[in-house]
């Protein structure tokens, strides 16, 4: 190692090396945090007090509050203050007024009542199930075994919760919670996309949130929601909502068009294109002449520039793809690889999803 020079710039350069590599050690410490005030309904408990709440009043409203633990509660927020999920504003003009907690549009898609809540995939993605195979990661790249989730729990996801119900429900309330989001945007922003099919099958639809938000803004056309049958063991059909349980490698019902939200990242390229060579077929089935595949899912940006902290969230996820499946992220020349290797003829990306776009995928 080089000599270090105490008055010069290696210095500099060895400290910040330091709080670069703890940064990154204590990362976590954010989600834990976050959760924490999840636990303790911190961010409804602001919302109902209707203005800027100081910190005395927090701790009086917080009813799981243990008495020893009141004077930790301003630290808490502290570090949630820095990470913007919530500000503080005056509540006078003293100059030593600190203020009390206000929401920002991040704490807001934690509230309970927040039809659009990402609440239920926070507290999915963080159950300890699922965080622990993040430790195996490094003794999953010396041995053989298909995900790191295998590693730890000696299955894959889909059949650790065919066997769970308590991680079945929590991870299929975490789909469904950010599936209403996606409609929100989806029926508003893409309506033209779905105009003029007689029928859709929702492959991997979960509980069906989305097939029944496109099922309602389309009364003529017969949605199907097509998922492993613990899934969809138990609802019910209703109007021109239908739900069927099966395995997507096995094929799926014929449809106009097959919509695959957040699906394709779960699977490794062959298996997309296992899947692809359904739908091709399920398509060909359809009324409707030609068709199309009607794709939810990331294309993973190349240049970032501006848009770092978008490109990082996607880094993120490929990594979860990686530890729980056997998927990944993909660029738009690695989508266009998959399409042509199934036999499709072109395809068109519209981003309007924020980190994730539509991808329209035609026979």
């Amino acid at each position: 190692m080089d000599k270090l020079n105490v008055n010069g710039e290696s210095v500099n350069e060895l400290l910040q090396a330091q709080a670069h590599v703890w940064n990154h050690i204590f990362s976590f410490i954010n989600s834990m945090s976050l959760q924490c005030a999840i636990d303790l309904d911190i961010p409804d408990i602001i919302h109902k007090h209707g203005k800027p709440m100081p910190i005395t009043e927090l701790i009086a409203a917080l009813p799981k509050l243990h008495p020893t633990k009141a004077c930790n509660i301003y630290r808490l927020m502290r570090i949630l203050l820095h990470s913007s999920f919530f500000a503080q504003q005056k509540l006078g003009d003293g100059a030593a007024d600190e203020g009390g907690y206000v929401l920002t549009d991040a704490s807001r898609l934690l509230l309970k009542d927040n039809p659009l809540s990402a609440e239920p995939l926070l507290k999915s993605m963080l159950d300890p199930i699922l965080v622990q195979p993040w430790h195996f990661l490094g003794t999953w790249f010396q041995n053989d075994d298909r995900t790191p989730f295998v590693t730890a729990h000696g299955k894959m996801l889909w059949d650790y919760c065919g066997h769970d119900p308590r991680v079945n429900n929590s991870f299929n309330e975490g789909m469904a919670s950010d599936a209403r989001l996606v409609n929100s945007i989806l029926i508003d922003k893409y309506k033209e996309g779905f105009e003029g099919l007689n029928s859709v099958v929702d492959v991997g639809g979960g509980t069906g949130t989305l097939a029944k938000a496109v099922a309602d803004a389309f009364p003529h056309m017969e949605c199907t929601v097509f998922d492993l049958p613990h899934v969809v063991a138990g609802l019910k059909d209703s109007g021109n909502l239908k739900y069927v349980g099966g395995d997507m490698f096995d094929g799926f019902p014929a449809a106009d068009a097959v919509l695959l939200k957040w699906i394709m990242h779960d699977w490794s390229d062959e298996e997309c294109v296992k899947i692809l060579k359904h739908c091709k077929e399920a398509i060909s089935r359809g009324e409707k002449e030609g068709g199309k595949v009607i794709i939810i899912d990331m294309v993973m940006m190349k240049n970032g520039k501006g848009k770092e902290e978008l490109m990082e969230t996607q880094l993120f996820i490929d990594m979860v793809m990686m530890v729980l499946m056997t998927g990944k992220e993909r660029d738009e020349e690695e989508w266009a690889k998959l399409f042509s290797a199934a036999g499709f003829s072109g395809y068109k990306i519209i981003p309007i999803l924020g980190l994730r776009s539509v991808i329209e995928v035609y026979p």
